[in-house]
């Protein structure tokens, strides 16, 4: 009988362990310098990259999207947490307004800066679209991070957890734009897509909250309710999958119906806070590590531009929603910074787009690729600046 081989198994617990201790020292890095742990460990993860060192075990990075996966259902969870009736009531406007006018404006002002340099109407579109979507996972753990509980983290958090939904809206609203412009009698396919991927989402994360919001916390608290909550939120993750709906809003609707309901407790929260941080150091040095530096060459004028407008988009579409919900003078001055890093969601968008549009692939991966590069090393930086510079005032 041929002997089992040891060899895959241990170089997996040997990266899993070394990425778990790396955790630990950005942690300590991250409070005594500028750049926060999300930004480290992406850093780390590019050096220990195929693209660098390349000491990453196969038999480990090839197992990222599952990890991916099961980090962003606990992230949705969370955020939608944040999302109660209590806190919305005090700042639903401001939440509502910045959101949209920043997803919005975004779409709009990347769209015409790309058509002002001569990009086609249909490319500028799709862009302007996928520039709309911020990264959830890493503000979350920015703000978690800066231990730092006041309105505008908590407006910050809410505004995260409704901004891929607008974006989805946005990008199949955009998607059918081109099929139109293109000619293609089945102009509507795609809204009703993305509108079966959120409204999906929706109906199942609710029909699994109510009953969990009821059920979960009623055994002592300990591990039978990290059990619970771990596996409320994979079987709702499971389940989206099966469906083909947005999981991470389907997590996002679960846990807001949970924080909603469950007004005997709040252990499922508290229980995935934390084990969160050990998934999302994982998650986040193998994003590193899965970045293509060759792709920065590729950016050219176009992605310079997309970034630039992108980062004015934010900036004015996050002040002018805060002005007209009456938002504070910090809110409105410092919230589009806070919104800038972009991450998996955008490329997913842009794998989508070039599938229904082959003929811009090669355009619409480049720029999203290399910009996302940009947005996901540099935006937690200046979420973290925002966020700090509200504290202190």
């Amino acid at each position: 009988m041929q002997a089992f081989d040891m060899q895959p198994i241990a170089q997996f617990l040997l990266a899993l362990g070394g990425i778990l201790l790396l955790g630990l020292v950005t942690s300590t890095l991250g409070r005594r310098t500028f750049l926060p742990r999300v930004t480290l460990l992406l850093i780390f993860g590019v050096i220990i990259g195929k693209d660098l060192l390349d000491i990453i075990p196969s038999v480990f990075s090839d197992r990222f999207e599952i990890i991916a996966d099961m980090a962003l259902l606990m992230v949705g969870f969370l955020l939608g947490g944040k999302l109660t009736i209590r806190s919305l009531r005090k700042t639903a406007d401001q939440i509502l307004w910045i959101s949209i006018s920043a997803a919005i404006i975004t779409a709009i002002i990347v769209s015409l800066g790309l058509i002002a340099i001569g990009v086609s109407h249909e490319i500028a579109i799709l862009l302007g679209c996928i520039a709309s979507a911020t990264a959830p996972a890493a503000v979350l753990d920015v703000v978690t991070e800066s231990n730092y509980k006041g309105p505008f983290s908590d407006l910050l958090l809410s505004i995260v957890a409704l901004d891929d939904a607008w974006a989805l809206m946005l990008f199949g609203i955009g998607l059918s734009i081109v099929t139109a412009i293109n000619g293609d009698g089945e102009t509507a396919l795609p809204i009703f897509a993305i509108l079966k991927e959120i409204g999906g989402a929706v109906i199942l994360g609710t029909l699994i909250g109510l009953p969990a919001a009821y059920l979960t916390g009623r055994i002592k608290p300990g591990q039978p309710i990290l059990t619970e909550a771990l596996g409320v939120v994979f079987v709702a993750g499971g389940l989206a999958m099966m469906f083909d709906v947005s999981f991470l809003l389907t997590s996002m609707v679960m846990g807001a119906v949970i924080a909603n309901f469950a007004k005997h407790h709040e252990y499922p929260f508290h229980v995935i806070e934390d084990i969160e941080w050990p998934f999302m150091v994982i998650f986040f040095v193998l994003a590193g590590a899965s970045i293509e530096l060759n792709a920065i060459k590729d950016i050219g004028l176009i992605g310079l531009v997309y970034i630039l407008c992108r980062a004015i988009g934010k900036y004015f579409g996050a002040l002018l929603g805060g002005f007209c919900s009456k938002a504070s003078k910090q809110t409105k001055r410092w919230m589009g910074v806070a919104l800038l890093p972009q991450a998996g969601v955008a490329i997913g968008m842009a794998l989508v787009a070039s599938k229904n549009f082959p003929e811009y692939r090669q355009i619409l991966l480049s720029v999203i690729i290399s910009s996302t590069i940009f947005f996901e090393i540099i935006g937690p930086v200046f979420s973290r600046m925002a966020v700090q510079r509200v504290q202190d005032t």
